[in-house]
């Protein structure tokens, strides 16, 4: 009985992994069935998923941004408001007690004896009537009328500032989530092959591993100067999750890493990798160094960005399916370079 359930899950995940890639292959080869997808085909959807998680970390930590900016609009949007009541506050007061003495025969000229009526809002429909005003009483009322409609428009400002913050917030948490969906169809179709076949369907985006299994390697390549100090910082974070978002201690995501390693360094890079590809010197492949970040999949707005090493590997954090580590430059990597900056 467990073998046979034993075999009705091998299937099962054997075809779980062919459907996975079923969509792309059919277009390429109509009319063609495929039951067991090759180490290569598996390799081909992987490197796939691999762009398209990318992808959506940088619309992550986008929006992320994008809702942190709006989150401290509304914290000033907020001070402003509560500064705006308290001068209101004040000013309603005074305009209250000036309207209780009306007709009283009293100066004119005081704030504490202007003519109106028992509310402010009235006092002020007749403030245009009042023509014995001084300018000192007029500039008063003047003030309490922009403070009022001030006050109406930080309240709308607060709330459109608060709806923005909280969607922008749901639209990283829904790319996390589909990012983590493409983590598990990789696995997915990884779970169906050999170890050999695993090997060969990674090969070109594998992390080479920290030899001692624990967090934090040595740099020892060629760098110099502040590339240096970058190099071993990112160096002594091998090991440490890829976290989504992340900016350390504990854990980074691509971007994080490498504006961590340049600040050791002191230089500040934006926080997300289309900002830091136009933050420095470009270079070309040919011309690259330790310490250069280099951006992949997206020409004019690369999402995945890791740094060089200056022996013919790279530093990053890559998805979550692994930790932060070094590969080597393959041709993969290659194929889907955009470009090079030196901070």
């Amino acid at each position: 009985m467990d073998d046979d359930r034993h075999d009705r899950g091998f299937w099962c995940r054997r075809l779980t992994a062919a459907g996975v890639i079923a969509a792309s292959l059919l277009a390429l080869t109509p009319g063609v069935a495929h039951a067991e997808p090759t180490a290569d085909e598996v390799r081909e959807e992987i490197e796939r998923l691999e762009q398209e998680f990318s992808e959506l970390n940088e619309a992550y930590n986008k929006a992320k941004e994008e809702h942190e900016a709006a989150r401290e609009k509304l914290e000033d949007i907020n001070e402003d408001l509560e500064d705006t009541e308290s001068e209101l506050e004040e000013l309603q007061g005074a305009v209250k007690a000036l309207a209780s003495t009306a007709y009283s025969g009293a100066d004119y000229d005081s704030l504490l004896y202007l003519v109106g009526s028992s509310e402010p809002d009235d006092l002020l429909a007749q403030s245009a009537d009042l023509n014995y005003l001084s300018a000192s009483q007029q500039s008063r009322l003047d003030r309490y009328t922009e403070q009022k409609e001030k006050l109406e428009q930080l309240r709308d400002e607060a709330e459109e500032t608060e709806e923005e913050a909280q969607e922008k917030l749901d639209e990283a948490e829904e790319a996390r989530q589909e990012g983590e969906e493409k983590i598990e169809e990789q696995q997915a179709l990884l779970d169906d092959l050999t170890a050999e076949e695993q090997a060969a369907a990674t090969a070109g985006i594998n992390t080479v591993s920290n030899s001692s299994g624990s967090s934090g390697t040595t740099y020892t390549g060629p760098a110099t100067g502040n590339a240096r100090v970058a190099l071993e910082f990112a160096f002594n974070q091998v090991g440490k999750p890829y976290v989504w978002g992340g900016t350390g201690p504990n854990g980074y995501d691509c971007s994080g890493l490498t504006q961590a390693a340049w600040a050791a360094a002191g230089v500040s890079l934006p926080r997300v990798s289309q900002d830091q590809f136009y933050a420095g010197q470009r270079v070309s492949w040919d011309n690259i160094q330790a310490g250069d970040l280099l951006f992949f999949y997206n020409s004019t707005a690369p999402t995945h960005v890791g740094m060089a090493t200056g022996d013919g590997r790279m530093v990053h954090a890559s998805t979550s399916s692994k930790p932060i580590g070094v590969v080597d430059l393959t041709s993969y990597y290659r194929e889907n370079f955009v470009g090079a900056v030196r901070p």
